[in-house]
């Protein structure tokens, strides 16, 4: 029994310092896109920090073994680093697993469906469950600067919201933009391909030519990357469709492809044929 007991002593330390590993390298950079607002990535979804004297309202919080390079550097760009707000924009680990960590103490807010989510997923820490539910939009200042945060309608999943700081002109829209990338709709989480895209008008509506677009994944962009996002959706969709309409299994779209056009979509996550497949249960 103690032979037993001591290998897995050894394999629990084996998977803690793999975890820790893969974190290692990753470092938080922050660039500002307006006055007192950054824009934060590192590893899983980009956060956004507002600074200045009253502390930092942070939106998202990545994962939980990022939290002191995290914390790092908000003392880097901030008179007052010290969290004093944190917004959720939906329930997927890389955006709340740092909950935990950097929501202590300050209130957590977040669309009232991650909160049920949370709560009812055994892996995840309740010290890191929202505290402040939303239902309909909620208007904030921190640092003199203004924000709303939207409940969106099912979309990326049933628990989305986005960040308008309509003053400042830069909208944060969780993961309702993967730039440059095929999107992650989570149909098992109550997303849907249709709201995706409409949500994605809406946004479009919202915005102008100059406004700073935070995706939950990819590079800072504007309207015309949220343009291009858009059209791609809209056209693999009707692509797919056409598919379906000559018959054709889904095995047979997959082959069949997107084309050459949006080859530079496909990433590590969302392939192209995981996307196709998400599309053909449209």
């Amino acid at each position: 029994m103690r032979v037993i007991y001591l290998m897995l002593l050894m394999l629990t330390a084996a998977v803690s310092a793999k975890e820790e590993d893969r974190y290692a390298k990753v470092q938080i950079e922050a660039k500002a896109v307006a006055e007192h607002i950054y824009m934060l990535s590192g590893a899983g979804g980009n956060m956004a920090a507002v600074t200045g004297p009253q502390g930092v309202l942070l939106v998202d919080a990545q994962f939980a073994e990022l939290a002191s390079k995290i914390t790092g550097k908000l003392q880097q760009i901030s008179a007052n680093g010290k969290i004093a707000t944190l917004v959720n924009t939906h329930h997927h680990a890389d955006h709340v697993s740092g909950n935990k960590v950097l929501g202590q103490g300050v209130a957590i807010i977040a669309h009232q469906n991650v909160y049920q989510r949370l709560n009812a997923d055994h892996n995840f820490d309740k010290k890191g469950l929202p505290t402040v539910l939303l239902q309909q939009p909620l208007q904030l200042m921190l640092n003199n600067v203004e924000l709303e945060l939207i409940p969106m309608p099912v979309s990326h999943t049933d628990g989305d919201v986005v960040v308008w700081f309509k003053k400042a002109n830069v909208l944060h829209t969780g993961d309702l933009m993967f730039a440059g990338r095929f999107p992650f709709i989570d149909l098992k989480s109550g997303g849907s391909v249709a709201g995706y895209i409409e949500n994605t008008r809406q946004l479009m509506a919202r915005i102008d030519d100059n406004t700073k677009v935070i995706p939950g994944h990819g590079d800072l962009t504007n309207k015309a990357g949220l343009q291009q996002s858009l059209q791609m959706m809209e056209e693999t969709l009707a692509l797919v469709q056409s598919y379906k309409k000559a018959g054709l299994s889904l095995e047979q779209a997959i082959a069949k492809g997107l084309g050459d056009k949006y080859k530079s979509w496909h990433w590590n996550f969302i392939t192209e044929k995981r996307w196709i497949e998400t599309l053909y249960q449209a």
